[in-house]
């Protein structure tokens, strides 16, 4: 028998303040990257703004994260989602994992030396992102390759996953599972909420609304609900023109029009945080409550569901070990 290969998978995540001391220099991280903020001439100013934007939001983020429970779970639940991803690769690869969060711990700088000790033969860069924008997954990977100075070893790079069939088939079955638990599952509407971004990315050629659209397309193709549905984005963020329906105008609307039930599917979202602990499960539902929705309700994150997992180990074995794919014949065409 041949030895496996020696393979290093970085997953990459926004992250976020474990703790509420930690909700400022959290903002300073995420405002100081420029795909973040940018203008004209903004690399004199950045950090000083970044400094005043974090200082001027901290005590309003630092309520919303106190309300669930003093920090973000993000951490916790990839280092989850590493574990069950290692497991699940053990038969095919000697795989080493490392987390590069972009704006806290643990850090592209750590991930980079943790991949530097392994000697490794391969790498995967696999950002946690299912639908690629330059805010996400390119920043993360710009930060990665400003770090990085091993071009020896060769590195496979995967943009997106928005199409997998098991990413599609885990959130199948977390709607499934949400659905069985209303009670009148044939009416309720089915609200997809993704992450917002600023409408000039979009048309600068950001792919991400196109690829959330096709994401829900292929949902309702594989779960051939009859339930009415909307798209929806949330977590607006300054004074630019963002992609909408926003998730609070869209609860607004259903509820003029009658609407009694709700489940509410966070797209773009791979585990649970602030988006979806606070502004969907604490916020939007006390909205709807107060609008008179009768039912109100959250998908899980998928977290360390198996069918994810599965999917992610896919994308792995699809790059550095077709021959040996979990999901054999099923190329997600997202590596390059």
């Amino acid at each position: 028998m041949e030895p496996r290969k020696k393979v290093g998978v970085v997953l990459f995540q926004l992250g976020g303040p474990d703790r509420l001391d930690a909700v400022q220099p959290f903002l300073y991280n995420l405002f100081c990257d420029p795909d973040i903020v940018n203008f004209p001439m903004a690399w004199l100013a950045r950090r000083p703004l970044a400094a005043l934007l974090a200082s001027a939001r901290a005590r309003h983020v630092r309520e919303h994260y106190a309300a669930i429970g003093g920090g973000s779970p993000i951490r916790e639940l990839t280092e989850g989602q590493s574990l069950a991803l290692q497991d699940a690769l053990e038969p095919w690869v000697d795989a080493h994992l490392a987390i590069a969060m972009r704006y806290w711990h643990p850090t592209t700088i750590e991930a980079v030396r943790r991949m530097e000790r392994a000697e490794l033969e391969e790498l995967v860069l696999l950002p946690l992102y299912p639908q690629y924008s330059r805010a996400t997954t390119g920043s993360s990977l710009r930060e990665w390759h400003r770090r990085w100075h091993h071009k020896d070893i060769r590195t496979h790079t995967i943009e997106h996953f928005y199409d997998h069939p098991l990413y599609l088939s885990a959130l199948v079955e977390r709607i499934e599972q949400s659905l069985g638990e209303s009670e009148h599952p044939a009416e309720t509407h089915i609200v997809f909420s993704a992450h917002g971004l600023p409408i000039s990315l979009i048309d600068a050629g950001d792919p991400y609304q196109e690829q959330i659209e096709e994401t829900v397309r292929l949902l309702l193709r594989q779960g051939g609900w009859n339930n009415p549905t909307t798209l929806c984005y949330q977590s607006r963020l300054g004074r630019q023109k963002w992609l909408g329906p926003s998730l609070t105008a869209t609860i607004e609307r259903l509820a003029r029009e009658g609407v009694k039930g709700i489940l509410v599917v966070p797209l773009s979202f791979v585990t649970e945080h602030i988006e979806t602990l606070y502004e969907i499960n604490l916020e939007a539902r006390a909205l709807a409550g107060s609008l008179g929705v009768e039912e109100f309700a959250v998908m899980r994150a998928l977290d360390s569901s198996p069918r994810f997992i599965a999917a992610l180990a896919d994308l792995v074995l699809q790059a550095v070990h077709p021959e040996a794919s979990v999901n054999a014949g099923m190329n997600s065409h997202s590596a390059t």
